[in-house]
């Protein structure tokens, strides 16, 4: 098989599946803990290897969490925020949905109005600078209960900075029932948010049900699980709901037990809108580009077949019918020019 790592380095790209934190770079991780020597995290780039290898998902969980801790000040926040998008540059990712977690960041003490201001300083100077233009989810951290929704609901609706677009829901699904959000959703879905909760990675079929029904979910996050349902992946399709699908974390998490079993195939023959993303690249030793390779190995594409992946998640994404066309264009010429070579 053609090895289609080159093509895929250049392909301009989208992502919609990408955490703020999660997306530190082990260089910027090293140095946030190096300013706050009171944690745990390693400050030897290095060493950050062994300590994201996780043993499970509620591992990866506690692992991801003593990052957060490192993002204390708006200094903190605007440094990653500009640092992933500069990993996202060297990419050809001209569009990405950042998650983001205020509720985590505020709770440690950071300013909510100076939070805001960095991540929107650092989302200007990414478009001006880089060339790549960010977007944001805020997401409630599910661990963290009804009063971290609610308080994520208002930072979001009240204090909205022009870069939002959606509203979202990770952290742990087991115990965590997507039900009980509804009122959270419902507020920012009627100030015009978009609605991408998590569900269907470590649960059934039945967690994605209830992002649809009770969430409104507009593209669900993972939805490993969707496949043991017939009836919801033939709803998924109908619908184009897009699954936004992260194939090494799921393996990292042990969500999924091998990359030979992941179930990506099966979304696809069954006519549901897949994207490619990396979830929490460093943690997982992975960036958009080793997740492309990933999907063309296991669905057997070639270059116009990954190409058609590209453009599945400029279609899925919340970009502007402008900036849709324009990406979508980028694609098709690159391929063209590619292929003519």
């Amino acid at each position: 098989m053609t090895d289609l790592h080159p093509f895929v380095a250049g392909l301009p790209k989208a992502e919609l599946h990408v955490h703020h934190v999660g997306s530190a770079s082990p260089r910027i991780v090293a140095e946030l803990a190096a300013r706050h020597p009171d944690s745990k995290v390693p400050t030897d780039p290095e060493a950050l290897a062994d300590y994201f290898t996780f043993t499970d998902f509620a591992h990866f969980v506690e692992v991801y969490l003593s990052v957060v801790d490192l993002i204390r000040t708006p200094e903190d926040v605007r440094l990653l925020t500009y640092e992933v998008a500069r990993d996202m540059a060297r990419q050809n990712i001209r569009y990405a949905e950042l998650t983001i977690t205020p509720f985590s960041s505020t709770r440690r003490g950071i300013d909510e109005k100076a939070f805001m201001e960095a991540i929107e300083d650092a989302r200007r100077a990414a478009e001006t600078e880089l060339g790549t233009v960010l977007r944001w989810c805020f997401d409630i951290p599910g661990e963290a209960g009804l009063e971290a929704a609610q308080e994520t609901a208002r930072l979001a609706v009240d204090l909205r900075p022009e870069g939002l677009v959606s509203f979202g829901l990770g952290g742990p699904e087991i115990g965590v029932p997507r039900p009980q959000f509804k009122p959270y959703f419902d507020r920012a879905i009627a100030a015009g948010l978009h609605s991408v909760p998590h569900a269907g990675e470590t649960t059934g079929p039945e967690t994605v049900w209830d992002a649809l029904n009770h969430l409104g979910a507009e593209r669900i996050g993972h939805g490993t699980s969707s496949v043991k349902d017939p009836a919801l992946l033939a709803h998924l399709a109908e619908h184009r709901i897009a699954l936004e699908v992260c194939p090494t974390s799921n393996i990292a998490t042990r969500a999924v037990a091998t990359l030979d079993e992941h179930p990506l195939g099966e979304m696809v023959d069954a006519g549901v809108l897949v994207t490619i993303n990396s979830d929490d690249p460093p943690m997982f030793g992975t960036d958009l580009n080793s997740e492309y390779a990933v999907a063309a190995r296991l669905l057997g594409l070639d270059e116009r077949g990954v190409a058609g992946l590209a453009k599945n998640a400029v279609e899925a994404s919340f970009l502007d019918p402008a900036g849709k066309r324009r990406i979508a264009a980028e694609i098709d010429a690159y391929t063209e020019n590619w292929l003519a070579r």
